[in-house]
């Protein structure tokens, strides 16, 4: 088990509207391409916002409780400098997600983000 409780997922809101008329969430269009949804760690995130999504407007970030997830599901995979991320190879169920809330573009191009993950 990996020490993180919470993981982070980077959103289109457009893409996102799918788990409220769905209830559940299969990934953009890379993760159903990769195989599994991408999210990132609290240390992670504010590096994969830079990295995969520098300058865009529209989206979300999203809060994820690891513990309402099945364990066979979620594998903690070596990826960008050999870090630990954590991939989820089924749909995101809703009762999994804490919160989502807009990542707004700061003045400079970066995503501002909430105080407790800004650090």
């Amino acid at each position: 088990m990996h020490q993180d409780s919470v993981i982070y997922k980077i959103a289109l809101a457009s893409e996102w509207e799918e788990m409220t008329r769905a209830g559940h969430y299969s990934g953009s269009e890379v993760d159903r391409t990769d195989g599994f949804i991408h999210f990132s760690t609290r240390s992670q995130v504010k590096e994969t916002a830079s990295r995969h999504f520098a300058g865009q407007a529209d989206l979300l970030l999203i809060a994820v409780e690891c513990s309402a997830l099945d364990d066979n599901s979620l594998k903690w995979e070596k990826s960008r400098g050999g870090d630990l991320f954590p991939h989820l190879y089924c749909p995101l169920k809703r009762d999994a997600v804490l919160w989502s809330i807009p990542l707004p573009l700061a003045t400079d191009g970066f995503h501002i983000f909430p105080p407790e993950l800004a650090k």
